[in-house]
């Protein structure tokens, strides 16, 4: 069955007096890997049982194929959904679990069997036929439920949160098989998570959802180092938020002075209206973009500020630091410098940094 493109416009949906999504416009291309990114509540879930059939929107169209599919009932939408508990029947074997759809369906016995073997062969779980999920591990009842999805062929492959029940090397290494499963397959798959380790990670395209509103849509990439205001900006990955006020103009640069008092240069946003002296902006810089210099190092020339180590974690590949700037704190995530002495609370330092590692941002609209 060929994947779907999907397509919601003004899509909105309320309980009672509260709207918990408005106004959704998403264009979800045949084959992307499309992931709505947001925190707990922020309307992502109630998003993806919309484009499923469970949950009807009291505003807007959704498309399969441009086909508007409001009146079409779930078992109709050839969609394919793996929830967060896996919802495997405990007292079925793997194989009953995988053809439980396929026999709802009344497919023949021959093309079950046949079906069912070669969906547990994407996922790696040829030979576990037999077995109940009670004998297998975490990550395989995973590979069962999305075996499950899989085997009934679906336009379209939701993925509400289905790695968040693993521990942490587990689910690194899960995200990565279902990257290469959904691209192998070409299948059209959205997926949920308030992970945004997981969202760089699998996603083709990231919708950033915030009080049941996009509030940005991009690539990973595009969405990581150029977000659309500070929420964005603080919640995918970790940012340094700070204000400062435009002393001048010139040419393609801005020189601002930030709330510790330093000067920096940064280059002119093109996205906003043009802007003069004496505004206020909203400035974010990635912790990775941070370079750390002992505080007697003169060499550290362009943009720099001094600071004091608050609190430091070693993480192996990384060190990451806390460090004072100006009574507030400042987030640096420094590449592991082997042989070299870290730096303990207390010690001063300088922080040094690109003038384009620095990203105007607007201040989010409560």
């Amino acid at each position: 069955m060929q994947a779907a493109e999907v397509r919601l416009e003004k899509v909105g949906k309320r309980y009672g007096d509260q709207w918990v999504v408005r106004n959704v416009d998403l264009h979800i291309r045949r084959g992307e890997f499309f992931t709505l990114l947001g925190p707990s509540g922020c309307g992502k879930t109630t998003l993806l049982r919309m484009i499923a059939g469970f949950a009807q929107p009291d505003e807007g169209v959704v498309y399969f194929d441009g086909q508007a599919v409001n009146q079409v009932p779930p078992w109709r939408r050839d969609v394919g959904l793996v929830f967060q508990s896996y919802a495997l029947w405990p007292h079925l074997t793997v194989f009953d679990n995988v053809a439980f759809g396929l026999r709802e369906r009344k497919v023949s016995r021959d093309e079950i069997g046949r079906r069912v073997r070669a969906a547990l062969d994407q996922v790696e779980l040829k030979g576990t036929e037999g077995r109940r999920p009670s004998q297998l591990s975490g990550g395989q009842q995973q590979r069962v439920a999305l075996a499950r999805t899989l085997v009934i062929q679906p336009r379209v492959l939701l993925l509400d949160e289905p790695l968040s029940n693993l521990d942490a090397k587990l689910r690194v290494e899960m995200r990565l098989e279902l990257q290469k499963l959904q691209r192998d397959l070409g299948l059209t798959t959205i997926y949920v998570t308030h992970d945004q380790e997981e969202a760089l990670a699998l996603s083709t395209q990231i919708a950033v959802i915030n009080h049941g509103e996009v509030v940005q849509q991009g690539t990973p990439r595009a969405v990581y180092e150029r977000p659309s205001n500070d929420f964005v900006a603080g919640f995918i990955g970790q940012a340094n938020l700070l204000t400062a006020t435009i002393d001048q103009v010139l040419n393609r640069s801005l020189w601002v002075t930030v709330e510790n008092g330093a000067t920096i240069e940064i280059p002119m946003p093109s996205s906003f209206a043009p802007l003069r002296a004496g505004e206020a902006v909203r400035l974010s810089v990635r912790p990775e973009a941070i370079e750390i210099r002992d505080a007697s190092d003169q060499a550290s020339g362009g943009n720099w500020v001094s600071g004091k180590i608050a609190a430091s974690a070693y993480q192996g590949a990384f060190v990451e630091y806390e460090i004072t700037v100006a009574g507030k704190p400042f987030k640096a995530r420094v590449a592991n410098p082997k042989g070299k002495t870290l730096y303990q609370r207390g010690d001063e330092v300088r922080l040094s940094f690109a003038a384009g590692d620095f990203v105007v941002v607007p201040k989010t609209l409560e």
